[in-house]
Parts: structure tokens; C-alpha cells; sequence
């Protein structure tokens, strides 16, 4: 998993991420664990969240705004 550190300065709900083909996993401060997949929330949706990861900005408000289907959560 990768560390995110969001480069806005707030606090994010979010530890860490791990992007891979055709999915991101996202890992909460709370502990949860989520799998978001292209086949859950689509391709763009996907995109989308493995962009913001990866520049450490707004992958927690875009999740919760855009309340995304996942298909894992543990």
C-alpha cells in the first residue's frame, strides 16, 4: 500500500492506497478496507480515484460526494 498525505493540509479519513489495473483499494484511518473496481463504479469513476491518490488530493471528499459502489469492504 502507498501512503496518502493529503497535500491540502486537512485532515484525511484516508492511510493508504493501493492502485492496480482495473481497481483502487483504499485502506481508512478507521481501519476499513475498501475495493472499488471498474466493474463496482466504473471505469471513469476509477480513473478518478486512482488520479486523485496518486496526487494526494481530494480522493476523501471525492469518495464521499460521490459515494462510489465498491466491491469489497473488510
Amino acid at each position: 500500500m502507498l501512503p496518502y498525505k493529503s497535500k491540502s493540509g486537512k485532515n484525511s479519513g484516508i492511510k493508504s492506497y493501493q492502485p492496480g489495473k482495473d481497481y483502487i483499494v483504499v485502506l481508512f484511518k478507521s481501519g476499513e478496507i475498501y475495493k472499488y473496481t471498474y466493474a463496482s463504479a466504473g471505469i471513469k469513476t476509477i480513473e478518478t480515484m486512482k488520479k486523485l491518490a496518486a496526487d494526494n488530493k481530494g480522493l476523501s471528499t471525492f469518495i464521499s460526494r460521490e459515494d462510489p459502489s465498491y466491491e469489497s469492504k473488510s
